[in-house]
């Protein structure tokens, strides 16, 4: 099947989606090798690319056009079996543990291969309020949009699904599945990679639910799952939503009618020529007027009044309501009792609950928070001072002071309550740049984060702080001097930083600051076609390397060639954190023959390379 075959295949079945319709022919696709070269790309700079599964030997290294064509072709004939995932587990920031499913390359190809093609049925389709692994979202866009909008709410409802991955039913997924896709031979595959199992302590587990986190196709699975509860809340939400706008406040009515009798006696004294109580009459309507000022304009709990807001990220969802208690109350026991009898999941009583917009409520690390009453306050508007009324209800994102002391004490800072930097005494050993190097990317990530709270720099700044400190106590232990001393030596005109020795010229590594975090700028919608054009258009360069089929060590023509991952994590034990930072951020991968390979994993590479050299020198 030619590529631009495919590409208008795959334009068809967003459009096809987007109609309604259940789409067949999906299985036939993954005869197209473009289909899996591209479900390689996605996989290969991934940070597990060479992790191995239940098979050592199963990984990434030493990927080949032909081993895909093994594996295209034993999918088709139905042959392909997949190998149970191997179960390991991650520590989680309550103290618990996650499981997670490593498969091995083959199954994590054959994954890939079939998301593709899911993501091309399901994208067009999903929710706006969907965010959770989907091209152009993140948990930035998320939480811009509970921002930008949720303004007004009163209570936010917060429902934690207690083991989402570990619970979905195979059943009802396939038949979910089954509702887009009219193509059996597809969804047995994908049935087939559910019931695929786990091996832990080299012990075989059957899987008879759930989609195990770390899997390639797992992510959108779950999307597939809870799009139905987006489905739902939006069916709930037509119901829910009521009026067009808030009625006026009993107490801006009252001050309002004052104000007019005022003038309306005014008007009668000024026809009847009783110009003396006009002033104090004046008097009482400006002060009148004040009164109205320090008043809400709207009543904030209108009856006739409601609105319902839904952000789900993954299986992490909010739900903010315009409404009475009983109102939220309502919609919490439908969403639970939906979830426990069309979905099958459970609702954890301890995490879940109601709580007061204005108390605030934790949703992917930020607490939402509204603030505001609506009346008057004095501003700075263009270098005048103005009286201008603020809307009520104004949704904030903040920082938690929680999160930040458990960063601290996770990364060994010190203790961010008693505000005392320590020094970390296990990186003493590496070099100065390689240091500030790991100080300034651990506290770039946590800002570059957080910097969409209302007032992050100030929440953030304290633990800005306290690692200053832990830093150049670390520099000052290194090289036993004062912090004084260290601060100074970091000096170089108005910042702090490191000169070190670059491949060309010596470079300068500032010492990181909360002022060097770009804004955070507006999220823009997603045009699902054209995420799928820009991840689909035309093969990559290292596609095009494979296909020449030339070794890019030897230089050997017209032979076999596999890909070899240049740089291992396993092989950078001893080195110091920089160069492990660069190893594997660039997961550079080289085209080279067989023998070249080996040779290579032996050690010989160049000696074998010297070899051909004085051959050909000889001849």
């Amino acid at each position: 099947m030619q590529p631009h075959t495919v590409e208008k295949r795959l334009d068809s079945i967003i459009d096809l989606s987007r109609q309604g319709k259940r789409i067949n022919g999906l299985f036939r696709l993954l005869s197209a090798p473009t289909i899996w070269e591209r479900a390689y790309e996605q996989i290969a700079p991934n940070k597990g690319a060479l992790t191995p599964g239940v098979d050592p030997q199963n990984t990434l290294d030493g990927f080949s056009l032909e081993r895909m064509q093994e594996v295209m072709a034993s999918v088709l004939d139905g042959s392909y079996r997949f190998s149970p995932a191997r179960r390991q587990y991650i520590p989680k920031a309550n103290g618990k543990k996650r499981p997670l499913g490593i498969p091995t390359a083959d199954d994590k190809l054959v994954q890939a291969a079939v998301k593709i093609l899911l993501e091309h049925v399901y994208e067009p389709i999903f929710s706006e309020q969907s965010h959770g692994f989907r091209r152009g979202r993140s948990c930035h866009t998320a939480l811009t949009e509970i921002r930008r909008t949720w303004h007004g709410m009163k209570w936010l409802v917060e429902v934690d699904i207690v083991g989402y991955y570990d619970n979905i039913d195979h059943d009802i997924l396939l038949g979910l599945l089954r509702k887009r896709i009219d193509d059996d031979r597809l969804l047995q595959l994908i049935g087939r990679m559910l019931k695929a199992g786990y091996l832990e302590d080299w012990k075989f587990h059957r899987t008879f639910s759930g989609a195990p986190q770390g899997g390639v196709i797992s992510p959108i699975l779950a999307n597939v799952y809870l799009h139905e509860l987006d489905l739902f809340v939006a069916e709930m939400k037509a119901r829910f939503d009521r009026g067009q706008v808030r009625r006026r406040s009993a107490a801006y009515l009252e001050t309002s009618k004052q104000i007019q009798i005022r003038r309306r006696m005014i008007n009668r004294r000024r026809a009847n020529g009783n110009e003396e109580e006009i002033p104090r009459l004046i008097e009482e309507i400006r002060e009148w007027e004040r009164r109205r000022l320090e008043k809400p304009s709207l009543d904030p709990l209108d009856p006739n009044y409601r609105r319902l807001r839904y952000c789900r990220y993954a299986d992490d969802f909010v739900i903010g309501v315009i409404g009475s208690k009983e109102d939220a109350r309502r919609v919490m026991a439908e969403v639970r009792t939906y979830l426990a009898e069309t979905l099958k999941l459970e609702v954890s009583a301890e995490k879940s609950g109601i709580r007061k917009a204005d108390e605030g409520a934790m949703f992917l690390g930020y607490q939402l928070k509204t603030y505001g009453d609506g009346r008057t306050k004095r501003l700075m508007q263009r270098g005048r001072a103005v009286t201008k009324r603020v809307a009520g209800d104004r949704m904030q994102l903040h920082v938690p002071v929680e999160k930040l002391a458990r960063f601290a004490e996770r990364n060994r800072l010190g203790n961010l309550y008693s505000n005392h930097g320590e020094a970390r005494c296990e990186v003493i050993n590496n070099s100065d740049a390689a240091i500030l190097a790991g100080y300034n990317a651990m506290l770039r990530g946590l800002a570059e984060y957080y910097k969409l709270g209302t007032l992050w720099k100030q929440q953030v700044g304290r633990l800005h702080h306290l690692w200053w400190w832990s830093f150049m106590k670390t520099l000052s232990r290194k090289h036993k001097c004062s912090v004084k001393v260290t601060a100074e030596r970091l000096r170089n005109g108005d910042r702090l930083g490191l000169w070190y020795e670059g491949s060309q010229k010596r470079r300068f590594m500032p010492m990181f600051r909360l002022k060097d975090v770009e804004p955070s700028s507006a999220s823009r919608e997603v045009d699902h076609q054209t995420q799928m054009h820009i991840h689909f258009a035309g093969r990559t360069d290292f596609v095009d390397r494979l296909r020449a089929r030339v070794c890019q060590a030897c230089g050997t023509k017209d032979v076999p060639v596999e890909v070899h991952h240049v740089r291992k994590m396993s092989d950078m034990h001893g080195t110091t954190l920089w160069t492990q930072v660069k190893a594997a951020r660039t997961r550079k991968r080289v085209v080279l023959c067989r023998d070249c390979h080996v040779a290579h994993h032996a050690g010989r590479l160049q000696a074998r390379l010297d070899r051909m050299n004085a051959n050909v020198g000889a001849g």
